[in-house]
């Protein structure tokens, strides 16, 4: 019964949450720290993209699950944490462009090559999500009020800027476009259950 309790404290801790959420991170860069021969800045780009990209399709699937199992308490634990989330998935993302500029070392080397489609997607996405993690806190929300809403509408785009940026930018675009299949259904199901919830 105390494990129990114990467990259940952990799980609505938000240092708990974000200690797990940072543990990722803290592995790719003691990865990169102590083999960087065998894990360099290829892997580490990717898998802070790619951790990124996760943490913000979790993010995004939030809503349609409490749409769909309103009632049930994980999927209200989740609702509450979906800011954590989305702040988690911007902190893989500028941890992945912190990785690029480490690499290019120089402002005018990234200019140079800023105009590229795969890397101007990224770039357009990145600018749209530091709004959205700079307003993610309760006195954004309650200054904002209802234009919080209408502001963090903007993940949606942001999104899909995203994975285009992913599919442009990988040797192999396959496991790209899975991910792309995997927002495409996760935004379906969002769209028809918030219909339903208004003819209802």
């Amino acid at each position: 019964m105390l494990r129990l309790r114990t467990m259940t404290s952990l799980l609505k801790s938000r240092p708990a949450l974000w200690f797990i959420l940072a543990l990722p991170g803290v592995w790719m860069s003691w990865r990169w720290i102590a083999t960087p021969d065998t894990y360099g800045y290829g892997h580490a780009i990717a898998d802070s993209g790619d951790w990124a990209a996760w943490l913000l399709l979790v993010t995004l699937a939030v809503t349609p699950i409490r749409l769909a199992f309103r009632k049930r308490k994980w999927a209200v634990w989740l609702m509450r944490r979906r800011r954590d989330l989305g702040v988690a998935s911007f902190g893989y993302a500028a941890f992945h462009t912190g990785i690029y500029f480490w690499k290019k070392a120089s402002l005018s080397a990234v200019l140079a090559e800023a105009g590229e489609t795969y890397l101007l997607t990224g770039w357009l996405a990145f600018a749209l999500f530091v709004p959205l993690a700079a307003t993610s806190n309760d006195i954004a929300t309650r200054a904002l009020k209802r234009s919080w809403k209408r502001l963090h509408r903007l993940v949606y785009p942001a999104a899909v800027l995203v994975f285009l940026h992913w599919v442009l930018s990988a040797f192999d675009p396959t496991t790209a476009w899975i991910h792309v299949g995997i927002l495409v259904v996760i935004e379906g199901v969002r769209i028809v259950l918030q219909m339903r919830q208004r003819v209802t």
